[in-house]
């Protein structure tokens, strides 16, 4: 974000580029530019403009093709633009042969989101993780970038090394890494002990795609106070509670939104926050109803689940905000998923619709894996007296 020492900080006027591979259909890509239009203005952006090339592959060097660049620079240089957001992973050379020709600052969808988390992480071991993404990422683009490590500029993306002194900048990223991961492996050694300690509850883990109410519902289920806002990646921290429904007590896990495309470099330093998804014994798969991509959303949260080694969990597919569909969306929806075992619910957190039958579900998934660990606790708990 431009600062205006007269008035409020400008946002940054962007243009955003995305590419329509082959197979993609146009309500695809415009999801997907919807999608980093979203991401921009929760960076403190301003998306004016949107270009699309279809193309079966990138331009290994320019990422789109030499007509369209032109093209892009043309409005660039016309339209006051600060910014170029492209919706995919620019290689270091593609990045810097595009400030080359547009001249001015060049984001990818990846350096997007991590710029995101940093401005979302309010704790020291969040801070710590997405540092660690960071530079890990800056490493092999230190050639290109406009900073100096001691001389940072303010903006979206722009907290990381840059051009001078490649070489020394390289040593202190490379130690810089070294003392993050040593840090957060302390961290983590810590939280496997406190996950330890917890005893042999059972452990229900919200998982999600981004800005689908995970928050809300937890809000709702564990009278907690986690923050909940219409933006992506609301919450970094891994929030636990220890609730109860009916006679049975359980802990229920808040855990960072999943996106298309999630850095890797997060994946990997985000280890102990996704642990809580790896232990967690029930899956509450929450999504968001009225999305127009949502059965897309719920094949990118099941293969990052697979990916980092939880896609085998049971699974309570949990479809939320049905207040914003009318009833023949409804409906339709109901009849699309409503055959699946264990049976999706649909519900809404903000107007607390259908939570009985949440926590009945809960209920049952719960009971059947706390009698398992203590079998003498059968005989203990009645059949969902608590919801007559």
């Amino acid at each position: 974000m431009i600062e205006n020492k007269n008035l409020n900080p400008v946002p940054e006027r962007t243009v955003l580029v995305g590419l329509a591979m082959q197979g993609q259909t146009k309500e695809q890509v415009k999801e997907y530019l919807d999608e980093l239009a979203f991401l921009v203005r929760t960076a403190g952006g301003e998306p004016v403009h949107r270009f699309v090339q279809r193309l079966t592959k990138p331009n290994p060097k320019t990422f789109v093709g030499h007509g369209k660049l032109e093209e892009i620079k043309q409005f660039v240089a016309g339209h006051g633009i600060d910014t170029v957001v492209f919706d995919d992973e620019l290689s270091p050379s593609q990045q810097f042969q595009l400030e080359k020709e547009l001249g001015v600052k060049i984001l990818d969808r990846t350096r997007l989101i991590l710029d995101i988390f940093a401005m979302r992480a309010r704790t020291a071991y969040a801070r710590t993780q997405v540092e660690l993404a960071q530079y890990e990422y800056l490493l092999p683009r230190l050639k290109g970038m406009w900073t100096h490590l001691e001389r940072q500029r303010g903006g979206i993306g722009m907290r990381g090394p840059g051009e001078r002194e490649i070489e020394t900048d390289r040593r202190i990223v490379q130690k810089r890494i070294a003392d993050l991961k040593r840090k957060l492996a302390k961290i983590d050694i810590q939280k496997r002990t406190q996950r330890g300690n917890r005893g042999k509850l059972v452990r229900v883990a919200l998982v999600g795609y981004t800005n689908v109410g995970k928050s809300t519902l937890m809000n709702l289920l564990a009278k907690s106070k986690v923050l909940a806002e219409n933006k992506l990646f609301a919450t970094l921290d891994t929030k636990t509670a220890k609730i109860q429904v009916g006679n049975i007590s359980f802990l229920i896990s808040d855990t960072v939104g999943f996106i298309r495309k999630l850095p890797t470099q997060l994946v990997e330093s985000f280890k102990s926050t996704l642990d809580e998804v790896r232990e967690a014994d029930i899956l509450l798969h929450i999504v968001d109803a009225a999305h127009p991509a949502r059965d897309e959303h719920i094949r990118t949260v099941r293969q990052i689940l697979h990916e980092i080694g939880a896609g085998n969990k049971p699974e309570i597919l949990v479809f939320n905000k049905i207040d914003l569909l009318d009833a023949a969306a409804l409906q339709q929806l109901q009849n699309e998923y409503g055959r699946q075992t264990p049976a999706p619910l649909f519900i809404s957190a903000e107007k607390k619709i259908n939570m009985d039958a949440l926590k009945e579900s809960l209920y049952r998934q719960v009971r059947r894996i706390h009698v398992k660990r203590y079998p003498k606790d059968d005989l203990l708990y009645p059949d969902l007296d608590f919801l007559t």
